[in-house]
């Protein structure tokens, strides 16, 4: 299990450091925006980096915030159940959470692949390397979810956000 947990590490450090990178993009063309708009000059192009950016954060952030508990999930009822009702619940909801994705990942390519033929009207850009975070969105939250399945029937989780492991007890 070794080999697994490196390979999943990794895909964690790939993920956050898209996010982060996308952050940072997002910030110096937020900072471009406003030191263009006190000085009466704003570049054109940097309101449409900003949006691009910030598709690519949500895209790489998306799968990480499945795997700390980050994303909205109402437990206060399925948790308080007894036996193992709760583990069950999450492992359908993972299952289920990765079947949506898994279908969806098709469409989202056919519609990166429309954005060929489309470019962005700031920058020039290809609409494709926009598009392609939806693309991108599905395949990692996919992943997660699967990954999270595969550790909880493989008994190596019991499918709790990393989060919950690590916060206290009340």
């Amino acid at each position: 299990m070794k080999a697994a947990e490196r390979i999943i590490q990794a895909i964690v450090v790939l993920a956050r450091i898209g996010a982060g990178l996308a952050f940072l993009l997002l910030i110096i063309a937020v900072l471009v925006q406003v030191v263009g708009r006190t000085t009466g000059n704003s570049p054109v192009w940097s309101e449409e980096l900003t949006r691009f950016a910030l598709l690519y954060l949500v895209a790489f952030g998306a799968g990480l915030s499945l795997r700390t508990g980050d994303m909205v999930n109402v437990d206060v009822i399925s948790e308080n159940l007894p036996g193992k009702l709760p583990w069950i619940l999450r492992l359908v909801s993972a299952a289920a959470t990765a079947g949506l994705a898994l279908y969806l990942l098709p469409h989202a390519w056919r519609f990166t692949a429309i954005g060929q033929m489309q470019s962005s009207p700031a920058l020039g850009l290809k609409m494709s390397y926009v598009h392609f975070t939806v693309f991108l969105f599905l395949a990692l939250l996919a992943l997660f979810a699967v990954l999270r399945v595969i550790a909880m029937l493989t008994g190596a989780e019991d499918g709790k956000p990393e989060k919950a492991l690590d916060a206290p007890e009340i």
